[in-house]
């Protein structure tokens, strides 16, 4: 898959994702707070499936 998430979206995602599993790992936070490992995951490997469907890209346009 081609990269489609990147810069500002990357970083929000990652912070997102590490936020909502601390929550989970605690034990304080709803089991529900796990779905924190999608948006991690799209973070890390900058490359998000709905956005593939959905059309959208935030990565920068590559100059030649």
């Amino acid at each position: 898959m081609k990269n489609n998430v990147g810069g500002i979206d990357k970083i929000l995602r990652i912070v997102a994702g590490l936020g909502l599993i601390a929550w989970a790992a605690v034990g304080n936070g709803p089991a529900w707070a796990w779905i924190g490992v999608m948006p991690l995951a799209t973070g890390l490997l900058g490359t998000c499936p709905a956005y593939s469907l959905l059309g959208f890209n935030t990565c920068p346009l590559k100059k030649d």
